[in-house]
């Protein structure tokens, strides 16, 4: 971004100015930097637990508890989630009223926040305890064959999940509610006809009262699936543009994303699985991390501590296929409106609403972007108008 400077790509003359573009680039500075400070107060906290006696010493006391081999699992994994839940407030606290707020994001109150918390931390709770407790209990009836009972358990947890969260958990958090302009409401009916996608409802979500960061997006499964539209994004865009963007979210039903990563998910977690079962038969974890009490509950912990190692070299192929979606996504968008216009104004709009960085460094958009930038996106749907 330095290097860049506050030189305006072509795409964007007329658009924004020199002064927009030096609060970006602020804006993408004071978030990587937090970004970084987080991320290394997370790992210091996870490497002096595991590595200067606190997991040996939390280890004990649970084991010394003498609950049931359920319960025991249960409190261990509970326990540790607070931990890092609670950890976590301050961060999130100053991202969203310090960072998001100077910038001018943020439009939540901190009673909201704490109401956000809260429902949060009991849904997370509920679930941490079904999962934990089916989980030990499957290990328990089945000590040779619980990795493909737990893979099977939480593909269909998942699949669950998906359903019922429409009605069940996301209007906990925000009102939804039909769109009430009807040339609008008719346009994306037709287009989503066209797509061959029956959507329940096409719903309107009070995004506001938290960020004025703009979406759309589909959620849920089966006959719960539900197209919903964030109000910002419904108030900065025109039909046009709020059609294009939509067409974009089609498209990535109409190549079967959604599909595919889950099954590339659940292929790896089959593998996975069958690999920590063959792990965790040995006690080649509680040697070398010199633990003191052998429990399954530890190695389970240690297990998922060297996973995020060395899962970190395949990070660039999931984002590599993640941003080959998106392309895929922009293409369908094209196909379905036979116009590229739109879309590259609805991301010029994006991009100048959320305050994106036109000039990220290539190695970190290899290593970590799920999108393509978005001037590289614009140019790619601007070379279907010339084909």
């Amino acid at each position: 971004m330095r290097k860049a400077g506050v030189s305006i790509p072509p795409e964007f003359i007329g658009k924004i100015d020199e002064s927009l573009l030096r609060k970006t680039i602020d804006y993408e500075t004071e978030k990587t930097h937090f970004s970084f400070i987080s991320s290394i107060f997370s790992n210091v906290v996870t490497v002096v637990f595991i590595f200067c006696g606190l997991l040996n010493i939390y280890n004990s006391w649970i084991s010394l508890l003498g609950l049931p081999f359920i319960i025991s699992g249960w409190l261990f994994f509970l326990l540790l989630s607070y931990c890092t839940e609670f950890l976590s407030i301050p961060f999130s606290l100053y991202s969203t009223f310090k960072i998001e707020n100077k910038y001018g994001f943020n439009t939540m109150t901190p009673r909201l926040w704490m109401s956000d918390f809260l429902k949060t931390f009991l849904i997370s709770t509920a679930m941490m305890s079904l999962i934990t407790c089916a989980g030990f209990w499957l290990i328990q009836w089945s000590p040779q064959y619980w990795w493909l009972l737990i893979w099977g358990f939480l593909f269909i947890f998942s699949i669950f999940i998906m359903y019922i969260s429409p009605y069940v958990i996301e209007p906990l958090f925000n009102k939804f509610t039909p769109i009430e302009d009807e040339s609008l409401k008719e346009r994306i009916m037709k287009l989503t006809a066209q797509a061959g996608i029956l959507a329940s409802r096409i719903l309107r979500v009070d995004a506001s009262k938290r960020s004025k960061h703009t979406n759309a997006y589909f959620t849920g499964i089966g006959k719960t699936k539900r197209i919903v539209l964030y109000d910002t994004l419904l108030e900065s865009m025109n039909h046009d543009e709020t059609v294009a963007v939509l067409a974009h979210e089609i498209g990535h039903w109409k190549k079967k994303h959604m599909l595919k990563t889950i099954v590339m998910f659940e292929v790896f977690s089959f593998i996975g699985l069958y690999l920590s079962f063959k792990i965790i038969q040995s006690d080649v974890l509680v040697t070398l991390f010199h633990i003191h009490k052998n429990t399954l509950f530890v190695k389970f912990t240690l297990l998922a501590f060297l996973a995020e190692i060395i899962l970190l070299p395949f990070t660039p192929c999931v984002s590599y296929f993640m941003r080959r979606h998106e392309r895929q996504a922009d293409k369908a968008s094209y196909e379905l409106t036979k116009d590229s216009g739109n879309m590259v104004n609805a991301l010029v709009k994006l991009s100048k609403e959320n305050l994106t960085n036109l000039y990220p460094h290539p190695l970190y958009v290899m290593m970590y972007y799920s999108h393509p930038p978005t001037l590289e996106r614009i140019r790619y749907l601007k070379g279907f108008s010339h084909d």
